[in-house]
């Protein structure tokens, strides 16, 4: 059932038909509520339209109608012409004919855009029918009675002459290009604008290159310092480190209780110094890309021998923590550099047994689901980390507030170096942990090392 109420039919048999019909539309849609660039839209479609059927074909006809049972209501326009031969049309000296089809496509594509729909019903030729819609908005809606007002307000309405529609047009053209020229005039405000924003960020972005370069230029000259003076460094301290076990292994004679417990300071403290400066130099090294790797296939069963001959004197110090190697039950295998992979692993072993007052430490090599990757996990029944602290403890130089911590004072490098080094052969390192119930760290490695591979993903 058709829900559209009529509102007005007008015939299109003249030209001054054409123009009355131009009048209706504006009336109408001015009697909605549409704005003024709406009416002045609504009659421009349907007058090109109502022209080109007027143009084409013979009993001609134009019907407004209003969908009231439409969310939202529209105006709805219908343009008929039943057909008949083609009227001839009078042009001004030199003025060469359009072809009635290009009219036709001009004014359904005028149509189009002016107005929320446009279709064209599939009929036999030669007839024509064009249904255009305008919808309503939230407080244009009509009913019944209001429809019926509409009705006598447009009824009361004057049809102008041609005359006056020219003059009308003259207004609409006139409001419409200075609408434009506002526009054109505050699009080129905005275009000076976006100038002198791209010019801002162009300055910008030289500032961050020059302050990049500044930045490249000091990291080079503090990978330098740190490389130079742990070279400077080592040769000291290993002389110092040397001279102290003379003393304690009594080469030259005997020492009283007082002067072993002072060259047994000494010695730490000396030690202490060499792995520091050993720890800088890696990082150095790794910053300025001059860490040369060696790659070869790494026995784990030996691999873990090796680190349970070289930390069994610190397990020792200890009675109540126990060093635990799991070897992997069959033989794996694993192309990397195994200094490296030691270097990590003893690291993540050494902390360890730093913050475990009792029970045990568990080195092991775990399940993959990923068959292309290997996982060590080192896990500990220690003072744990709390969920705030886990990723401070990969920053260069941080250090947890801990009783422990005093006691076994530290560089803040080694698990940063042990990142770094992890993501020099591929691989990545994570800790699971919680405060109060000690911490595992993992190294996933790649199990054949590919030049340029580097894996961040979490374990």
């Amino acid at each position: 059932m058709n829900s559209a109420a009529r509102i007005l039919q007008v015939g299109i048999d003249s030209e001054p038909d054409v123009v009355m019909v131009r009048q209706r539309a504006r009336q109408i849609s001015a009697l909605l509520g549409f704005g003024v660039q709406d009416q002045v839209r609504v009659a421009t479609a349907v007058s090109e339209v109502a022209r080109c059927a007027y143009g084409r074909l013979a009993g001609g006809r134009a019907q407004f109608a209003l969908d009231l049972q439409a969310q939202p209501q529209r105006l709805s326009v219908t343009i008929r012409a039943d057909g008949g031969a083609l009227r001839p049309v009078a042009l001004p000296p030199g003025a060469e004919a359009e072809s009635p089809s290009l009219q036709f496509d001009n004014a359904i594509v005028t149509a189009q855009r002016l107005m929320d729909g446009c279709t064209v019903q599939a009929g036999a030729e030669p007839g024509l029918q064009v249904t255009m819609h305008k919808e309503l908005g939230a407080r244009q809606q009509l009913d019944h009675a209001g429809l019926e007002r509409l009705a006598a307000a447009l009824a009361a309405s004057p049809v102008q002459n041609t005359y006056a529609e020219m003059q009308q047009q003259n207004r609409e053209l006139g409001s419409a290009l200075a609408e434009l020229r506002e526009r054109q005039d505050d699009l080129l405000a905005l275009t000076r604008e976006l100038e002198d924003t791209n010019r801002g960020v162009v300055a910008l972005y030289a500032e961050i290159e020059e302050k990049a370069e500044r930045l490249r230029k000091a990291d080079e000259m503090k990978s330098r310092f740190l490389s130079n003076t742990s070279h400077e460094l080592r040769t000291p301290l290993s002389s110092i480190r040397a001279l102290a076990k003379l003393l304690l292994d009594r080469m030259d004679g005997e020492l009283t209780v007082e002067q072993e417990r002072q060259v047994g300071f000494i010695a730490s403290a000396a030690s202490d110094l060499s792995e520091l400066v050993n720890d800088l130099l890696d990082l150095a090294k790794i910053e300025a890309g001059k860490v040369e790797l060696t790659i070869a296939p790494i026995d784990i069963g030996n691999l873990f021998s090796a680190l349970k001959g070289m930390l069994r004197p610190l397990a020792r110090s200890s009675t109540v923590v126990e060093l635990v190697f799991v070897a992997p039950p069959q033989p794996q295998a694993l192309l990397s550099d195994e200094g490296k992979v030691a270097q990590i692993l003893r690291n993540f072993i050494s902390n360890a047994l730093k913050f475990t007052e009792v029970g045990q430490i568990t080195v092991e090599l775990r399940d993959s689901d990923d068959a292309g990757h290997v996982t060590f996990a080192v896990s500990d029944t220690g003072i744990g980390i709390s969920a705030d602290n886990l990723q401070l403890i990969f920053e260069e130089f941080s250090q947890i507030e801990h009783p422990l911590q005093r006691q076994s004072k530290g560089t803040g490098l080694g698990l940063p170096l042990c990142r770094k080094l992890a993501t020099l052969l591929g691989g990545a390192v994570d800790v699971r942990s919680e405060a109060g119930a000690g911490s595992t760290f993992f190294l996933r490695l790649p199990r054949q090392f590919a030049p340029g591979e580097s894996d961040r993903g979490s374990l």
